[in-house]
């Protein structure tokens, strides 16, 4: 990571107009303090009468030293998966509902940029996961997620069968609606829906959520972030694999999916004093009395 900041990027969630008013107000105040600033070319479609220069997510992984990204979670799902692999810091500002990623908001962002830009923050990592799709033992697919990689139906009546491997060593076949591998940041997000743990983001650690287990005594699993995770599909039909809610990939008999940690993280920039459990208490609505 590259401080201090000389080149911002500036990106909004697409064919949202809502995203324009907060996008040209922080590239003013960074422009003000000597910034070079550019802006996602896709959000820039929603800018009128700006000077910034546009450029696509790829120029933008290659040019910048800093990413501010308005929008919502998944919007921060996404952005993340490209600039990680380029170690770019993210800075999130919350136009979404729950916000476990973008913890800024459009009415403090000046202030706490501000600090940022003075070095006032806290860097924290994240791990990615990759996962690649082999079939005939050829690799047809690989790709990158910062929640979880989701092995599920589509077709109602039928389940998926699967077996699982952890680092080549047999865990266990399974009879399900799908597998959920998420990482400490997804575990607020599916997995948490289907019953597994929520996990702190420091932890190094991965887990699997079983989907609606045809049997009872399959349960989330915790295993270590550096594992090998093999799921093999001995049934398929309309089944695929999903990265992140953004990504399909539809499954063949005897398919095979590698999921194993990415070589680098994500780094995700907050304002001093911030506090996950805090993020927990507001957004899961803990704070509230009965």
């Amino acid at each position: 990571m590259k401080f201090p900041f000389q080149t911002v990027a500036i990106i909004g969630k697409q064919k949202s107009p809502e995203v324009a008013e907060p996008m040209l107000r922080v590239g003013d105040f960074l422009s003000a303090r000597g910034l070079r600033v550019v802006v996602d070319g896709l959000a820039a479609e929603h800018l009128q009468d700006h000077s910034f220069t546009a450029l696509s997510l790829d120029e933008i992984a290659r040019t910048v030293d800093l990413a501010i990204v308005i929008g919502g979670d998944g919007t921060m799902l996404n952005i993340a998966r490209t600039l990680a692999p380029h170690g770019v810091p993210l800075v999130g500002v919350n136009q979404g509902r729950l916000g476990f990623l973008t913890d800024l908001t459009a009415e403090n962002m000046e202030t706490e940029i501000g600090a940022m830009l003075e070095g006032k923050f806290i860097t924290e990592e994240r791990l990615l996961l990759r996962a690649a799709v082999l079939r005939e033992g050829n690799e047809i697919f690989s790709g990158l997620a910062f929640n979880e990689v989701v092995v599920h139906r589509s077709n109602i009546s039928s389940m998926v069968e699967f077996e699982v491997r952890i680092d080549g060593e047999y865990l266990y076949n399974q009879r399900a609606d799908g597998l959920i591998i998420s990482t400490p940041t997804g575990s607020t997000a599916y997995a948490m829906s289907a019953g597994g743990p929520i996990l702190h983001p420091g932890l190094d650690v991965l887990q699997l959520v079983p989907v609606c287990p045809h049997s009872l005594s399959n349960r989330p699993i915790v295993v270590r972030a550096g594992s090998e995770i093999e799921l093999l599909m001995h049934r398929t039909g309309d089944i695929c694999v999903r990265y992140d809610s953004h990504t399909n990939i539809d499954l063949q008999l005897h398919d095979k999916i590698i999921v194993t940690r990415f070589g680098k993280p994500v780094f995700l920039l907050h304002p001093l004093g911030h506090s996950y459990y805090h993020t927990l208490r507001e957004k899961l609505l803990w704070n509230q009395t009965l």
